[in-house]
C-alpha cells in the first residue's frame, strides 16, 4: 500500500462520514456530532497529508503539520490552511469532552445545536480540501 493509496482510503471514508453528523444533529445528539466531526477532520487532514508525502504521527491534531507543510499544498490558500488547522486544533480539544465528559462537564448538556453546526461545517471544508487533494 503506498501513501496515495492510503491517502485516497482516508479520503473515502471521511466522505462516507460526513452523513452521520447530520443524522446526529437531527437527532440533538450535539455532543456526538463534535466527536464524529473530529473523526471526519483527522481523516481528511491525515489524508492530505499522506497525500504529499508527509508520513503524519499518531496524535489527533495534524492542522500544525499541515502548516509545516503547505508549500507542498499549493491548491490551499494560507487562509484556508488556516481555518482547517484552528477547526482541528479545536476538535481535537473537544475530542474527549464531547464523548466521555467529566464529573462537572456533562456532554449531552454542554453541547448545543450552534457548536454542532459549526462542527458539521468544519467537516465538510475539511473534506472539501481533501477531494482537492487527493487524487482519486
Amino acid at each position: 500500500m503506498t501513501n496515495v493509496s492510503l491517502a485516497q482510503s482516508y479520503l473515502t471514508k471521511a466522505r462516507v462520514r460526513l452523513a452521520i453528523p447530520t443524522v446526529l444533529y437531527d437527532a440533538e445528539a450535539y455532543s456526538d456530532v463534535v466527536r464524529e466531526a473530529q473523526e471526519i477532520v483527522e481523516l481528511a487532514l491525515k489524508g492530505i497529508l499522506r497525500q504529499v508525502g508527509v508520513e503524519p504521527p499518531h496524535w489527533h491534531d495534524v492542522g500544525g503539520l499541515l502548516r509545516e507543510h503547505a508549500s507542498r499544498v499549493p491548491s490551499i490558500s494560507t487562509a484556508e490552511l488556516d481555518r482547517l488547522a484552528a477547526t482541528s486544533a479545536w476538535l481535537r480539544k473537544e475530542r474527549e469532552f464531547s464523548f466521555y465528559g467529566d464529573i462537572d462537564f456533562i456532554p449531552t448538556e454542554q453541547y448545543d445545536a450552534t457548536v454542532a453546526m459549526r462542527a458539521i461545517e468544519g467537516a465538510r471544508e475539511c473534506v472539501a480540501a481533501a477531494t482537492r487533494v487527493i487524487v482519486v
